[in-house]
């Protein structure tokens, strides 16, 4: 018989001694032995999450039950436009078999450059049907130079998109372009409504990939993050990642469709039998009729709390939340405040935070996965003490396609959990509270030293953005000084206001986080996918 490390006179219930001691079988208690016996307990019961059965492994298998379950829903809207389970369901079949008979099958690259629209839909559900992988990218905001590059990166033979684009995407040939709106208009099509099937796939494995998503790398060259179905099913079909989305909940599909959290709108809406609300410029409209809200902070302070009246479920991610949004929004629904960069899938921590919170956390690792807070030598640090958060379990993707240099620095073998499992380091700081949730202290690239002092910009900007009268703000060092910028609900307030914010952080901080100078700006920049542009900010306001 095992030992536990959990003692017969610690204060634990019976349920939580017999849930921790199944957690505890999964771990290496070799990695953790320099630890106290009381944080030996805490590293398993706070970072190890539960396993849970995840209902599907295929992200289009979740589909393919509500189009068969549920075939006359309304699966999406956009603007004057409307498209049922069945109908999404028959024009994307059609579309898989174009695609199949140009040569596509399971495993190639299929670019998908196209902006919001039912077109993008059914692009998406086609070549997961030939169980292909997708590559998104809205062609209105990225360069051309880029999307050749990402072309070229990912391997694509088949690039899907609009009729608007042709002519931008003149690098590929054109027998490999694909212009969904006017390919399925097609009369040759017309008589095959209905009548189709594609050949079930049998034997499908969870590991395969679904989409590759760029991020911008910290040189700006993109890096490609290669995402797995069981990443997805994972965070798209379990509690609380489902948002408690089911047949007649609308969702709001508001952000860019390179943008990891378009997946959780998209595919989570699709996979849980949900209406998709697909905006056009005006982002509040949509957000009025929809029961859940999935956007960064920066476009939440966008949306009238007051004014949507019909929702139900809001979750923020990519960047850090301020406290008077998470309280502003939780007193009208279920407000998650979530955490996780695009290589632990969309996230892989959720907070559902409670009003009149005075600090915010990112919660707990979602089911079937974990975080580790550990030092620069990949050790556990004490429970409570400030280290770095790697991830694991089933959010962890398969990691930077054409990268294997970049690949050895983030991701390495979890040394944590028993069997061949992999880990990510996050790059961000993080911290255990009395509660067992995580504290997050900002990315590692935001420690930046003052005056020969370490100083955390994220815990500037926090103090910030506690002021009711602040909508956004982010703090930068610039040269050897720091420069905090705000936007402000009423500009009227700036003197006063300024005052405040100074004794604020001469109160709660070191005197060397005072920033020197303040700019206030009507608002700050953002990046396509919603989240403050930094780099916009640096070379437009910092000279």
């Amino acid at each position: 018989m095992k030992k536990s490390i959990i003692n017969d006179d610690d204060n634990f219930s019976l349920a939580l001694k017999e849930e921790i001691n199944l957690r505890q079988e999964q771990i290496n208690l070799e990695e953790i032995k320099h630890l106290s016996s009381e944080d030996q307990n805490l590293f398993v019961e706070y970072g190890i999450a539960p396993k849970t059965e995840t209902p599907y492994k295929n992200v289009i298998h979740a589909f393919e039950y509500w189009a068969s379950k549920t075939p006359e829903n309304t699966a999406a809207i956009f603007q004057n436009l409307s498209i049922t389970y069945k109908q999404l369901d028959d024009e994307a079949t059609i579309l898989a078999l174009i695609l199949k008979q140009k040569g596509i099958k399971r495993g190639d690259k299929v670019g998908l450059y196209t902006h919001r629209s039912l077109e993008m839909l059914i692009g998406i559900i086609a070549v997961l049907k030939l169980r292909a992988v997708y590559v998104p990218q809205d062609p209105r905001i990225v360069p051309k130079n880029m999307l050749s590059e990402i072309t070229e990166l990912s391997n694509i033979k088949i690039i899907l998109t609009q009729s608007d684009y042709s002519e931008k995407l003149d690098f590929i040939k054109s027998d490999d372009l694909i212009q969904i709106d006017i390919e399925l208009e097609k009369e040759i099509y017309k008589n095959l409504y209905g009548n189709i099937r594609l050949i079930n796939h049998v034997n499908d494995n969870a590991n395969n990939s679904c989409f590759i998503l760029f991020t911008s790398g910290t040189t700006g060259t993109p890096n490609g993050v290669e995402v797995t179905h069981k990443n997805l099913c994972n965070i798209l079909y379990n509690t609380p990642g489902n948002l408690g989305i089911s047949p007649g909940i609308k969702v709001a599909q508001i952000l860019n469709i390179s943008f990891d959290m378009a997946a959780w709108e998209v595919l989570g809406c699709l996979g849980n039998g949900g209406t998709l609300l697909i905006r056009g410029k005006d982002i509040e409209e949509t957000a009025k009729q929809a029961n859940v809200i999935i956007a960064t902070p920066t476009i939440l302070t966008s949306i009238d709390a007051e004014q949507c009246h019909e929702i139900k479920a809001v979750a923020v991610a990519g960047e850090p939340c301020p406290v008077i949004l998470a309280n502003t929004w939780s007193k009208k629904c279920d407000f998650y405040n979530c955490c996780g960069p695009t290589e632990t899938t969309i996230v892989n921590t959720m907070k559902k935070c409670v009003p009149n919170s005075y600090e915010l956390s990112i919660g707990k690792p979602t089911p079937n996965n974990t975080v580790y807070i550990l030092d620069n030598d990949k050790k556990p640090v004490k429970v409570g003490d400030v280290g770095v958060m790697w991830a694991g379990g089933d959010c962890v993707t398969k990691g930077y396609i054409n990268n294997d240099e970049l690949n050895k620095t983030r991701y390495a073998k979890d040394i944590f959990l028993k069997g061949e499992n992999i880990m990510f380091n996050t790059g961000d700081l993080g911290r255990w509270d009395e509660n067992g949730e995580l504290i997050h202290y900002g990315r590692i690239d935001d420690q930046v030293k003052i005056k020969g002092f370490r100083v955390e910009l994220d815990a500037i900007t926090k103090i910030i953005e506690n002021f009711n009268e602040v909508k956004r703000a982010v703090t930068l060092k610039h040269k050897n000084h720091l420069v905090s910028f705000i936007s402000l609900i009423d500009q009227r307030a700036t003197e006063t206001l300024l005052n405040h914010i100074i004794e604020a952080i001469e109160r709660d901080l070191p005197y060397y986080y005072v920033p020197s100078e303040f700019k206030f700006l009507d608002e700050l920049p953002k990046t396509s996918r919603g989240k403050i542009d930094k780099r916009k900010i640096r070379t437009s306001y910092l000279k």
